[in-house]
């Protein structure tokens, strides 16, 4: 670890010379310090003894304690033909998210560094480890509709490990993305998994009011000797449907080998709508309802006879302080076909939460 760190600094910031320096003029070096911090409450009618939430949620999973979510310090830098971030954080978020990570790799939210590959061409190769480019979601909370996350977000890949090109057209309309990746969410590799994943994200911006993206990946999760291949797709859209009025609609599909060789698979599935209305520069309100369908438990595993197949609502305020301070309150509940939740020693189909965070950024 030390030495990736060694590399990954001299890489970033090499030292120039007095002559290289003048190379370079200072409106085309740009390094930014930032940070994020949030504190969250939450508290699930339930009342777990544990305080932990059901096992599928990774972001605000603390029950009744005044906790820290995520907090980062990031360095960024960039210039015309270079760019690098690095980002350590901390928070109950980076415990659950980041468990099977060995050692210090928990506390990495970003590392990666990048080069212009193109003379006349917007095109990118990067290599490190990245946010996931799958989904709207992220687990930096003020750029969400919503103060906790999707169970499609929670469910799929929060990070990365890998390199990508990037191809940016001249009117920003379209993205294209092609990644070789470590494994679905992965830093460190699978133990006895030698087999490169891939990825791949189309973004296309026709308008102002309308951003399109498809999102895939490809792989095999678990050690050769028993290979399951993966397939997943995500693609959402967000609409401008009025002037105070956003709308995101998404899909989630996925598939995997049941066994390894075979040629039939499990397949799981997920839809969303978020609707945001923006009442003044300081108050907005989200409505979200969702729905996850997992019956052979690839993703999220039961043990019951109709496997995990949930749908849930939130209703969310957002209350900006200050520009850079975000005060947010949500209530959402969970109805599962099967008995999954337990509350006072009984299980039952039902889970209510509410949750409320304060953000500051900087």
């Amino acid at each position: 670890m030390k030495n990736f760190l060694i590399c990954f600094l001299t890489f970033s910031f090499p030292v120039l010379s007095p002559a290289q320096n003048d190379i370079l003029s200072e409106s085309e070096k740009k390094i930014t310090v930032s940070g994020f911090s949030e504190i969250y409450y939450v508290y699930d009618f339930s009342e777990p003894a544990d305080h932990l939430r059901p096992s599928f949620i990774y972001s605000h999973n603390r029950h009744n304690e005044i906790n820290l979510n995520l907090a980062f310090a990031k360095l960024s830098f960039e210039t015309s033909n270079e760019r690098a971030n690095f980002s350590l954080m901390t928070g109950t978020y980076a415990n659950a998210n980041l468990a099977a990570e060995p050692g210090v790799l928990k506390n990495i939210y970003e590392a990666n560094a990048g080069i212009k590959i193109s003379k006349n061409k917007n095109l990118w190769l990067d290599a490190g480890i990245f946010p996931s480019h799958i989904g709207f979601e992220s687990a930096h909370s003020p750029s969400c509709f919503s103060l906790t996350r999707s169970l499609m977000a929670e469910n799929s890949p929060y990070y990365e490990s890998g390199a990508k090109i990037t191809f940016t057209s001249a009117n920003n309309k379209w993205l294209l993305c092609g990644l070789l990746l470590n494994g679905w969410q992965h830093i460190q590799r699978v133990k006895g998994n030698q087999a490169p994943s891939f990825g791949t994200q189309i973004s296309f911006l026709p308008n102002k009011k309308i951003t399109l993206n498809s999102s895939s990946f490809i792989g095999n999760d678990k050690p050769d000797s028993r290979r399951q291949m993966r397939y997943f797709h995500n693609f959402y859209g967000i609409f401008q449907l009025l002037p105070r009025l956003k709308a995101i609609a998404g899909f989630d599909v996925g598939m995997e080998q049941k066994f390894f060789e075979s040629k039939s698979y499990n397949w799981w599935n997920s839809p969303i709508l978020i609707l945001r209305f923006i009442a003044n520069e300081k108050i907005s309100f989200a409505l979200r309802s969702e729905f996850y369908s997992d019956k052979h438990g690839v993703i999220i595993s039961t043990g019951t006879s109709n496997g995990f197949q949930t749908t849930g609502y939130s209703l969310n305020l957002d209350y900006f302080m200050r520009k850079n301070v975000l005060w947010r309150i949500e209530t959402r509940a969970f109805n599962s076909i099967d008995k999954i939740f337990s509350e006072g020693g009984w299980l039952t189909n039902k889970n209510y939460f509410a949750t409320t965070s304060m953000a500051v950024t900087f």
